[in-house]
């Protein structure tokens, strides 16, 4: 039997393979799909589960039970393109015909001494239980200090208002403002909310060293109970160790098809893939549709006929009450609207695959 394995089962990888569920696979051919977890975590509600706002059950999504889908769990350890293999820890290597990669992402801490080891973070489901555990832990009047003004950064700390109104909470960006990347009347109306719930907000920061307690802004000592990193993304440890070519964010540059030039027999998804977008689970799913219809033209010795991944816009939440977003270039929404926008999509994506 020929082998399609799916390395990774976040919302680009389960969206391939749904996608191919949906239709007829060939009769030699079986889809394995690849993930450290038995279930998908939302990734982009994780801020939730950091802020003690969700419950984890609340945020996974079960893989589908399909007699042509093999789900294999394990730590994958490296891919070699050549020999078609991908190497797991402590267990046999795996062998595939196609593969897609769908790792994701982990944190980037821009070379600054002491990130890693002196933050928590929101990457993983188990990273983030963690940085509950420690949120949870500290004691009234506590010092929570978020490090990275962006939408993540954003969400995490008004999350956390709403959890813990008893702790201090700051965002520290090295911009002129949070959500610098949106437009003004979006900063401006996420400023004044931060502001009327007692967040602190600062701006032009430029951390140098981390460590137990203490952050250096300079020679500016800050401190700190707890520390939450949001501040940068890149590729899976698995794809910055593939000797391919690559963009300036260390993402796989890929043919029209979204194949490895090099190994038109990989495809490479979200987080992990040069896209004309940022990264995000809308353009993760996106892409992953385009995937699947190219997998299935490949199969059938066809030239697939792709149009423009087109994405929705933006959407995020300050707390459970509040939010706001972009739709397409122009449409600004703020408010009740917006979050319940936001309550929507992730109500989608929790029921997508049932």
């Amino acid at each position: 039997m020929k082998k399609l394995v799916i390395l990774g089962g976040g919302y680009g990888g389960l969206t391939v393979a749904k996608e191919l569920l949906e239709k007829e696979l060939p009769s030699d051919t079986v889809l394995v799909l690849v993930d450290r977890m038995p279930y998908q975590g939302l990734k982009t509600e994780y801020y939730a589960l950091a802020s003690g706002t969700v419950a984890d059950k609340e945020i996974r999504v079960q893989f589908p039970v399909d007699p042509r889908l093999i789900l294999k769990y394990g730590e994958v350890t490296a891919v070699d393109p050549d020999k078609k293999l991908i190497l797991f820890e402590n267990e046999e290597p795996l062998s595939y015909d196609w593969l897609v990669i769908a790792l994701g992402c982990v944190d980037k801490y821009h070379n600054i001494i002491g990130a890693e080891q002196y933050s928590h973070s929101i990457q993983t489901m188990s990273s983030t239980r963690k940085t509950f555990q420690s949120v949870n832990d500290t004691a009234p009047y506590g010092q929570v200090t978020i490090i990275g003004g962006g939408l993540s950064g954003v969400e995490m700390a008004s999350e956390l208002r709403e959890s813990r109104p008893d702790l201090n909470i700051r965002i520290l960006d090295r911009g002129p403002s949070v959500l610098s990347s949106f437009p003004s009347k979006v900063q401006a109306y996420v400023r004044e909310w931060m502001v009327e719930h007692d967040i602190e907000m600062r701006s032009h920061i430029c951390l140098t060293r981390l460590e137990s307690g203490i952050l250096y802004n300079d020679q500016e000592i800050i401190h700190t109970n707890v520390t939450i990193w949001t501040a940068g993304i890149q590729p899976s440890p698995i794809v910055q160790q593939l000797q391919l070519s690559k963009d300036n964010q260390g993402r796989v540059i890929l043919n029209d098809y979204h194949q490895v030039e090099a190994y038109p027999d990989i495809y490479v998804v979200g987080d992990c893939a040069s896209l004309q977008f940022s990264p995000s689970a809308q353009a993760a799913e996106g892409q992953g549709k385009q995937v699947a219809e190219v997998i299935r033209a490949v199969w059938k010795n066809e030239t697939p006929r792709l149009g423009q991944i087109k994405l929705k816009g933006v959407l995020g939440s300050l707390g459970k009450k509040s939010g706001f977003g972009m739709m397409g270039k122009r449409t600004i929404m703020t408010g009740k609207i917006a979050r319940a926008l936001k309550t929507g999509v992730l109500w989608m994506s929790k029921h997508h695959f049932g």
